[in-house]
């Protein structure tokens, strides 16, 4: 009995020695990091605000200062590629319309910490119905010859005339009048010039077009005011008007939810009338906003088999793993939605299965060779736009949670059996 219970007592010593260890190592910066674990594999990036990008901290977010710092401290020392949150998004760098109604300060300075620590940068986003200022769609005359809203497109409806207008208000709090094809294509290209311009040679990667894939019903295209008002060329045009800005871009698609198959079918019939047509189409964005209990490996996997048979490099251009109770089957990125999806508290064990989740999807990224990429969308929980869940490998003081380290495990594993 009692070399039993000095046995306990000496392993539950060591139990805790090795967790203060860990938690020195933590905060010395001691801690393995995923650019370097995965190097040789993929890019391991991060979606970074205005106040790591600055360096300086926001009230608003009410983080200070010394959160900041930390952050900035991670990111250097874990990625090796970097995505802006908000500051490339039309709202925030072109907010009032013509040559004056820029804001390049913030996008600026995200650009600046890219190239200062010698990182990929990737360009987030030049067309997208979100986050898109009334401006942009407004005019004196609606369009008139329209046809039905939402026809799916096919080769034999690219140039077809578009559908009249709706109003977004519910969305966009503008219900017209609404601009021509004619002046929404002008605005279009003198945004994507004037911004792939300044950066060209610097922002290496673009989300062109953001999330027009319809969620439901049979249509292909989401029915936005760009594809209201222009028609479904908008996606191709808009990568037109990026590869003239600048030829040396990688030009990405980038969408949500093709972990659900009919989505995903969807996207590729886009993405292969696209390359048939020679859209400049050069990489395949899928967010991966995902939960701890969905997809499973043979989802994902099958994801990723299905998307490689397009025989474009694949990006993971937003993973976070929710936790919250109530989000588990939502893969969407519905910033109105968020708040439902990440109520009733986290799950059961919550930690054990994000760590299960992640280290799941890390081995599906290292078995498909066209997975080049794979960016987190925010650097830690606390920052994270689903803060609620708990998504991200790092807690709100940037210490690694057990889900750091079943991905650094992965790595490990997959260069042993080499």
């Amino acid at each position: 009995m009692k070399t039993a219970l000095i046995n306990h007592t000496s392993t539950s010593l060591l139990s805790v020695l090795v967790l203060l260890s860990a938690n020195s190592a933590a905060q010395t910066g001691g801690i393995p990091s995923l650019k370097t674990a995965f190097k040789g594999h993929f890019y391991v990036g991060v979606a970074i605000n205005t106040s790591v990008a600055t360096g300086k901290a926001n009230p608003f977010f009410r983080r200070s200062q010394a959160l900041v710092d930390k952050d900035i401290a991670l990111v250097k020392q874990q990625f090796n590629q970097i995505s802006p949150e908000n500051d490339l998004k039309w709202a925030s760098i072109q907010p009032q319309p013509g040559p004056n109604g820029y804001n390049f300060g913030p996008a600026d300075a995200y650009v600046a910490f890219g190239l200062k620590n010698h990182m990929l940068i990737v360009g987030h986003t030049l067309v997208w119905h979100g986050q898109t200022p009334n401006w942009v769609f407004a005019g004196p005359d609606k369009v008139a010859g329209a046809t039905a809203a939402g026809t799916p497109i096919t080769p034999n409806h690219v140039n077809e005339p578009p559908p009249a207008p709706r109003g977004f208000g519910r969305f966009f709090g503008f219900t017209g009048p609404f601009a021509t094809r004619d002046q929404l294509l002008r605005r279009m290209r003198e945004h994507i010039d004037t911004v792939v311009g300044r950066y060209k040679g610097k922002i290496k990667i673009w989300d062109v077009v953001n999330e027009c894939v319809s969620d439901g019903g049979p249509n292909i295209l989401r029915n936005s005011l760009w594809r209201q008002i222009i028609g479904p060329d908008f996606v191709a045009k808009a990568f037109e008007y990026a590869h003239e800005a600048d030829p040396a871009a990688i030009l990405r698609l980038n969408d949500y939810g093709l972990e659900n198959p009919v989505k995903r079918h969807k996207f590729m019939a886009l993405v292969k009338h696209l390359l048939a047509e020679k859209v400049p189409v050069m990489a395949i964005g899928t967010q991966t906003h995902v939960s701890v209990s969905y997809p499973s490996y043979a989802q994902e996997d099958q994801e990723l088999t299905d998307l490689e048979t397009l025989g474009l490099p694949i990006h993971i251009t937003e993973l976070d793993v929710n936790g919250a109770a109530a989000g588990q089957r939502n893969t969407g990125a519905d910033v109105a939605n968020n708040a439902g999806t990440t109520k009733g508290g986290l799950v059961d064990n919550a930690n054990r299965l994000l760590a299960n989740q992640y280290a799941n999807l890390f081995r599906v990224f290292m078995k498909h060779k066209l997975v080049k990429l794979v960016t987190f969308w925010d650097v830690n929980d606390a920052v994270s736009w689903r803060a609620a869940g708990k998504p991200l490998l790092f807690d709100g003081n940037d210490q690694p949670k057990p889900a750091f380290y079943s991905v650094i495990r992965v790595a490990k594993e997959y260069n042993r059996s080499k």
